[in-house]
């Protein structure tokens, strides 16, 4: 049962060195002298795109490696040729390197060992302990038991040793079909851990790899070719999501039934699962292929392509998955708090533009026609070294239509008819007519200003109530904004039917906003505040021509309102 975990007050608890009972382990078997050295492994199937998930694995085996003063290996899991890519193993390691992780000259695939796995299975099959068993797939479904309920033996496990290796060399040979027979291990059926009932270890699959090409007409289970892997490569701690708890003694049967060259020891922790997401790869499959989403890297997408696409700095996953920790029990983490540790991380590193989304037009009457000047703008308030730069002002301007009201409610402090308000690094303005369309539609705004104002201060003290971001109607650049929010509308979406649970207001597309100028020469990717709106940056499809941002995430969770009922 998952316990639900996260609570903004909460998040200090990352704060200091990371410390976990896996990194106890490793300290303690140091300490012992168990082991001299620490190595670990991440071990992605190259089937699909990282998500955040994959980010606590790849954190916490690279963190644990390079703390203890040893090293990681990046090993493919390249055992089932039919969904393999080589555009998932290049976004694999585009991605691993993106977190800020190196796996330097430790880069392996399981196929590398194909030929030792398969000595090693005519090993077990010399000792007795697999067998080529002749049952089609429902049939080992049907007699492999219950929780409660022993398995059957299949009436092919007592072949003897010469059978059983003559049909595998055959099955090797490329003799029979997919599917004709399989390679078993020979445990116990009455087993009470299911994963020890004669678990398959190879299966016969005529299909092209991406390294080996038609050399080989089986191959093997994961859980052949994992801790075998892990015994060649040298890893000492094989650390693992919870749901291997179960695999972990045919981990060790193997090893202790085999001539292997060390003793890896695997190690269990719980999965990260996030409100409004689906982890599932299952699932973000089917996204990307029924058109649910734009791609991989579509920034709704809890993919680190995506998340990277929407301008989530790989410092702050980093951080996150620093605060939520390490633990055994499976749990939901809020979204807010991955939210959390983006906002404190790009408060400190983006710097501050002046974009309106949802532009009404200001015309200040009083000022000079033909006429322009600039302001000086800070680009970081709490940075000084940040500097500043110069922002054309001119007579008219465009401010976001959500600043101005005709009539506004009792606690409504912007713009309004009739009263001041300050206008961020330029002038106090005060509306003096709302101008309509023929349908009553407020489309221009008659403004005055006052001089004296200057830098946003009045001489004479008077206050005002609000400030107003704005931009330069003559030199704004016009742009398209992407608004996204969670892809699932339910915090815990149901994977089984999870088109059901699509929020269809993931995405908000704002064809026509205005930004500075500043921002034209935005990089692909690297972010900014825009001001009073959220933190933003350049998508991949922007162009000199056709400017295209993202928002990456909001100056506060406004989601969880939206979600609730409320605006």
């Amino acid at each position: 049962m998952a316990i639900r975990e996260g609570s903004i007050g909460e998040l200090a608890v990352g704060d200091g060195k990371s410390q976990d009972f896996i990194r106890d382990i490793v300290s303690a078997d140091l300490a012992s002298g168990r082991r001299e050295t620490v190595v670990t492994r991440f071990p992605p199937e190259p089937n699909g795109y990282l998500h955040i998930g994959h980010a606590k694995s790849i954190c916490l085996n690279f963190g644990i490696a390079e703390e203890f003063g040893g090293h990681c290996n990046l090993r493919y899991d390249d055992t089932n040729p039919t969904k393999e890519d080589q555009e998932y193993i290049d976004a694999i390691e585009r991605d691993v390197r993106w977190l800020g992780f190196d796996w330097g000259a430790h880069l392996y695939h399981a196929s590398d060992y194909f030929e030792r796995l398969y000595e090693w299975a005519e090993y077990l099959i010399r000792a007795g302990k697999a067998y080529v068993d002749d049952q089609t797939q429902e049939e080992m479904r049907l007699t492999r038991g219950t929780l409660t309920e022993a398995g059957v033996e299949s009436p092919y496990r007592g072949r003897s040793l010469e059978e059983n290796l003559d049909l595998f060399r055959r099955m090797r040979a490329g003799e029979f079909p997919n599917g004709a027979r399989v390679l078993r291990a020979k445990i116990d059926m009455a087993s009470g851990n299911i994963n020890l009932r004669d678990p398959v270890l190879y299966r016969i699959l005529h299909a092209e790899h991406p390294r080996t090409g038609r050399k080989w007409s089986i191959y093997p289970s994961y859980d052949f070719a994992h801790g075998q892997s892990d015994s060649i490569e040298g890893v000492t701690h094989s650390i693992c999501t919870l749901e291997f708890e179960d695999h972990r003694p045919l981990y060790d049967w193997l090893l202790d039934s085999l001539p292997v060259p060390s003793r890896p020891h695997q190690y269990e922790f719980a999965r990260l699962n996030l409100t409004y997401t689906v982890l599932s790869k299952r699932v973000l499959t089917e996204l990307v292929r029924g058109g649910h989403v734009r791609g991989w890297d579509d920034p709704r997408m809890p993919t680190l392509a995506g998340l990277r696409r929407r301008g989530v700095p790989p410092a702050a996953i980093r951080d996150f998955v620093k605060r939520i920790g390490v633990a055994k029990a499976n749990s939901v983490v809020d979204m807010a708090m991955l939210e959390f540790s983006i906002r404190e991380h790009l408060n400190k590193t983006a710097q501050r533009r002046m974009a309106v989304l949802r532009p009404l037009k200001v015309v200040i009457e009083n000022y000079p026609e033909g006429s322009g000047e600039e302001v000086e703008a800070i680009n970081h308030p709490e940075n000084p070294a940040a500097g500043s730069r110069m922002v054309r002002f001119g007579r008219e301007l465009f401010i976001e239509r959500e600043d101005f009201l005709e009539n506004p409610p009792k606690k409504f402090f912007r713009l309004a008819p009739g009263r001041e308000v300050r206008l961020r690094y330029a002038y106090f303005i005060t509306c003096r007519e709302v101008i309509k369309n023929a349908a009553g539609e407020v489309i221009e705004l008659r403004c005055t200003y006052d001089p004296a104002t200057r830098g946003g201060n009045a001489p004479d003290g008077r206050k005002v109530q609000a400030t107003l971001h704005w931009v330069s109607a003559a030199d704004a650049r016009p742009a398209e904004v992407r608004v996204y929010n969670p892809l699932f509308a339910r915090p815990e979406p149901d994977a089984a039917n999870f088109a059901a649970d699509l929020n269809p207001d993931s995405l908000e597309v704002i064809a026509d906003a205005r930004v500075e100028p500043a921002l034209a020469s935005l990089e692909s990717g690297q972010a900014v505040q825009f001001e009073r709106q959220g933190y933003f940056c350049s998508d991949a499809d922007s162009t000199a021509e056709r400017l295209v941002f993202n928002r990456t995430v909001g100056l506060r969770d406004s989601w969880a309102k939206v979600a609730a009922g409320g605006r």
